[in-house]
This record gives structure tokens, sequence and C-alpha cells, in this order.
């Protein structure tokens, strides 16, 4: 059995936290996995294991010297689709992929530089770091979403779906108002979905520092939509209020997405009405006041208030 030393316990409480039963299987069959990947794809572990909250990461290096990581995943709908997005991309704008195993979700990826993320920058340039995701966007947008992935249709049917019992739940007038505006902005354009490879998690902690970029995405979780539903991560990166105006400005220009600032609009209160959702399915009885102010920021944008 390989040694990679302990499972992180943040993995192992994530995996306990969220998926139970399925959760605890992945973990008991962590070591044996390792050992069967490291053998097939010949590989040497070079340092200690990494985490996030569906997956092991360990840095090793390849029978021709080179620099890889294995990442060793919980297999669900969003994880699923990753191997097909970056196959689709080719490591333009993100990080390669050099081996997958579909039985178990298995992957073999290009080493970046994981001590590097685009967070380091944005605390010293936020408008310098902002642009990095909106160039990043505007090229991973540019391809065509693969057949299969999920799709941004059938998830903007479902939250309208869930709106009128969601607003039911809530107390004060403000959460149901913005509720309800985020709801008939979707609504305009949920017709036209969108048909691009979307990566839907761009927070500035999945933009690291490579040795062939400047900077490159990782940790996808592809669907096929309209580039406006990538944009909310970061506006929210740490946030501030101030700012949502013009990293949105920023956004929609470095991607590309000026000349229909509406419809960037529009699916950005969507991914706001998406995390609304998913907080009140959580027991939440109140929003939270970043959503609520990201969404009032861009009705005032562009209504003209």
């Amino acid at each position: 059995m390989v040694d990679f030393g302990e499972i992180p316990d943040g993995l192992v409480e994530a995996q306990l936290r969220f998926n139970g039963d399925a959760g605890r299987e992945f973990i008991a069959a962590l070591p044996g996995r390792a050992a069967r990947f490291l053998e097939r794809w010949e590989l040497r572990c070079t340092g200690p294991a990494m985490h996030g909250v569906t997956a092991l990461v360990l840095p090793v290096e390849r029978a021709d010297g080179s620099a890889a990581v294995l990442k060793m995943v919980a297999l669900d709908e969003e994880s699923a689709g990753e191997p097909v997005a970056l196959r689709a991309w080719a490591g333009r704008g993100c990080v390669r992929l050099l081996e997958h195993d579909a039985e178990t979700g298995a992957l073999l990826l290009e080493r970046l530089d994981e001590r590097r993320h685009l967070s380091e920058l944005a605390r010293r340039d936020a408008r310098r770091a902002v642009g990095v995701v909106g160039e990043l966007l505007a090229r991973l947008t540019a391809v065509p979403a693969p057949a299969g992935l999920r799709g941004l249709g059938e998830i903007a049917a479902r939250m309208l779906e869930d709106v009128p019992r969601a607003v039911g739940l809530l107390a004060e007038a403000r959460e149901r108002r913005v509720l309800r505006d985020c709801a008939a902005a979707v609504a305009e354009v949920a017709g036209e979905p969108g048909d691009r490879l979307l990566h839907w998690d761009l927070h500035y902690d999945n933009v690291l520092a490579g040795g062939r970029e400047p900077w490159l995405a990782i940790d996808p979780k592809p669907l096929a939509g309209d580039p406006g539903f990538d944009l909310l991560p970061a506006i929210v990166n740490n946030f501030r209020a101030q700012e949502v105006r013009w990293r949105f400005d920023l956004l929609t220009e470095a991607a590309g997405l000026d000349r229909d600032r509406e419809r960037a609009r529009a699916w950005t209160l969507g991914r706001v009405l998406q995390n609304c959702l998913w907080d009140l399915e959580d027991g939440e009885v109140r929003l939270d006041e970043e959503q609520l102010a990201v969404a009032e920021a861009l009705r005032g944008r562009l209504r003209g208030r």
C-alpha cells in the first residue's frame, strides 16, 4: 500500500458531512486507489497530500521525470464532467489532462504551482485579478460545450419552479423582492440558455500560476450554457459591496460580453438565485447578505437607478 501520510481530516469531515456512507466508502478506498494508479501510470509521490471538499490530490513525478498531480475524486454530477471539459479545452486557459480513468474518475493532471493562487494577486490588485478571471473566461467560454454535459436550460427551469415555494419561506419583504426579481430576470432569458462550455466555479483559488502561462484554471464543474452564468464567483471573491458594479463591468468587458450586458446581468442574477435557493434548501431562514447586495447593485446599475 502506498504511503502518502494520513488522509487529511478536512477531506474526511467533508465527505462524512455531505456524502454520508458513500463518503465513508470513498475515504476507505483512497489508499488502495492511490496505490493502483501510482503503479498503473508509473508515478512516484513527491510530497504530502492536498485536498478540497471532494478530492484527494497527490503531487507526483512521472516516469519521464515530469511533475504532475494525481487527483482522486468522489464522483457526482458536477465532477463527472471535469475530464470532458479539460479535453475540450486542451490546456487553453486551463490545466492539461494527462490521463483519466472513467470507472473511478481518477485524473492525472499537469502540475501547476499550488502555492500561488490568484487570491494572492487579488490582495494586492483586485482589478487585475478580476481582469485575469475575465480573460480566462473569454478563452474558456469560446469553446462549444461537448454533448452530454448538464445544461443551464434544465437548471434554470428547475429554479423557476422552486421560486414560489422559496418565497413562501422568507419573512423579510426585501428578501422576497430580491428572489422574485432574480427569477423575473432569469425568466426573460431562460428560453436561450446558451451552448458555451462553462467552468461554473472560477473563483480566485481555482486559478493557479503555471509554467507555460501566467495563470490557468483548475477544478471545473462544467455545464453548457451562457457565459454570464460564470461571472458571480469573481464578483463575490473578497466581497466588497461597493465593488460589485465595476467588477461586473470589467468582467463583461474582459470576457467579451459587454455588447449584451443585459443578458449577462440576467444570468448573473440567475446565479444569485441558485445560491439563495440552495441556502433555503439547506435550512437557512435568511438570505445571504452578499447575494442580496449583488442582486440589488446589478438591478440598480442596469435599470439606471
